[in-house]
């Protein structure tokens, strides 16, 4: 479907199943039927749609510090002719997620994911790259701290369901936005790499797939998946085709800000309906941002107006994307085209099994 086509497609179903989505993404298909108001066939049968047609995915991520990982945006730039083959390339890495195109083709972007402490951990950064023919400039930039992204969906994508809606679907524990348990070290161990693996390929795969995926028991599974989700180490997030919701318009934007007042500017930032991703960075750009807009016209209004009265912003370089070769979790194999609707029943282990290194959230959607 493209953009105008799919954008005009969406009903409010769509979009209530996209921000149910986003809020649990492993919530049976009978709780977001009950809170939609519509049947359990209904949010299964559109729930395959997207799937298929709109590439709707839910993806568990580890939160980068549970994990021990540090994040890096990377970003090079290639010769036109290799420059799609280059982003296919790290696409296909598991350390490596939100590989986009941009700048005309001629620049790629990428997160790629290293241990904190550096151990093994910095092989495409520092030895990779670097031979790789036809790239003529490499820049990489740590996060150092995500104000807008990782658990925290674009507003585009979550402004259908009302507060009790959105208080019905919250799973019970979810720290989302609150304080993270996060102070007694590392949470995540070697031993969930396999959970962590199959969850990232499909966060909505059932308890019994990942017990047959971990060697647990679905005791264990169902166990194991409420003390990460509670502790803030395991959060799900969704890939869906932004153009669904009227963004056919994506940039970049590298800002430089006064260290004094990156922080409130940062803030100030995630409260732009029109980004979906802040972050503090190194480099000689300390703030990174993603713009989604309906249209050129739009960013050109966003950057100009309300970016515009920032006044604590000193430079602004813009990137407009064109495309995005990777999402938050490993490719996807082609999608099978919707089949009959068939009874969905509910649970806690949600509803569809999946098609390995464990990858942490956050970086620029797509």
């Amino acid at each position: 479907m493209t953009g105008a086509a799919t954008a005009a497609a969406l009903d409010d179903v769509d979009r209530g199943l996209v921000h149910a989505l986003h809020l649990d993404g492993r919530a049976p298909f009978s709780r977001i039927a009950a809170v939609l108001g519509v049947s359990t066939q209904t949010v299964a049968r559109r729930y395959r749609r997207l799937r298929a047609r709109a590439g709707l995915r839910v993806v568990g991520l580890a939160d980068p510090h549970c994990a021990g990982l540090v994040q890096w945006l990377v970003r090079l730039t290639a010769a036109p002719h290799g420059a799609q083959d280059l982003a296919r390339a790290l696409a296909r890495r598991s350390d490596t997620s939100w590989v986009k195109l941009a700048s005309g083709g001629t620049e790629i972007l990428a997160v790629v994911h290293a241990p904190a402490d550096g151990a093994d951990g910095h092989a495409l950064l520092l030895h990779d790259i670097p031979r790789t023919a036809g790239i003529t400039a490499v820049s990489a930039h740590a996060l150092l701290h995500t104000y807008l992204g990782g658990p925290t969906a674009w507003r585009g994508r979550a402004g259908i369901l009302d507060e009790g809606q959105r208080r019905q679907l919250a799973p019970h524990g979810d720290r989302r936005g609150g304080d993270r348990l996060l102070g007694a070290g590392p949470v995540l161990t070697a031993a969930d790499g396999a959970l962590l693996a199959a969850l990232q390929r499909d966060g909505r795969t059932g308890q019994a797939e990942l017990a047959a995926a971990t060697g647990w028991s679905p005791a264990t599974v169902a166990r194991r998946l409420t003390a990460l989700r509670d502790a803030g180490a395991l959060f799900f997030d969704v890939e869906v085709d932004d153009a669904l919701f009227g963004a056919t318009t994506q940039a970049m934007l590298w800002m430089a800000v006064a260290p004094a007042r990156l922080d409130r500017v940062a803030t100030a930032l995630a409260g732009h309906a029109e980004l979906a991703f802040v972050a503090a960075t190194t480099g000689r750009t300390n703030v990174v941002a993603q713009a989604l807009c309906p249209d050129p016209a739009a960013l050109h209004r966003y950057l100009t107006g309300r970016l515009g009265g920032q006044a604590a912003i000193h430079t602004l370089e813009t990137a407009p994307v064109l495309r995005t070769v990777k999402g938050a979790g490993p490719i996807a194999p082609p999608a099978a085209p919707p089949r009959p609707a068939a009874s969905a029943r509910g649970g806690r282990g949600a509803a569809r099994p999946g098609a390995g290194h464990p990858r942490a959230g956050g970086g620029p959607r797509g």
